[in-house]
């Protein structure tokens, strides 16, 4: 059964969380897809995973990039699964997407200081339940650690 977790980003930035969920579904032996509403944002993030840390990078492409089959995690606006990801993280409000079942993780991605997109993944929520996914909630503690709240 696929679970779909909710992130609620409340004074951490998507570019401090991202790669931390990242690096921990590699671990996992998982490949990944990355979807985003723009460009733009793929750009930005494509050059962040690269740099966020100076002692390590994660190995990624976008779907410009050549053969996304390969990539282990794949930056993408689009809805199809081009690298047999396993996980699906969703950012910018994107919509769960039409395979959502196939699955072992959706991750949903929603600032917490946006009412739109909290609204938004309230509704996802109510989607997810409704289609028979297991469904969590998670925010960050006081120190900075997520703690499943739902």
């Amino acid at each position: 059964m696929t679970e779909v977790l909710f992130y609620h980003l409340q004074g951490h930035p998507l570019e401090r969380v991202l790669p931390m969920l990242l690096e921990k579904s590699l671990e996992r032996g998982w490949r990944v897809a990355v979807q985003a509403a723009s460009q733009e944002r793929i750009e930005a993030l494509d050059q962040h995973l690269w740099t966020f840390r100076e002692d390590s990078f994660l190995p990624h492409a976008t779907d410009r990039d050549g053969d996304p089959a390969l990539q282990p995690v794949l930056l993408t606006l689009g809805g199809d699964n081009r690298n047999a990801a396993q996980v699906r993280f969703l950012i910018d409000g994107v919509p769960m997407p039409a395979d959502a079942a196939s699955y072992v993780r959706i991750i949903s991605i929603f600032d917490g200081e946006d009412p739109e997109a909290v609204s938004a993944a309230r509704a996802r929520w109510t989607d997810s339940k409704s289609k028979g996914f297991e469904v969590t909630y998670w925010q960050v503690d006081p120190q900075g650690r997520w703690q499943r709240q739902a």
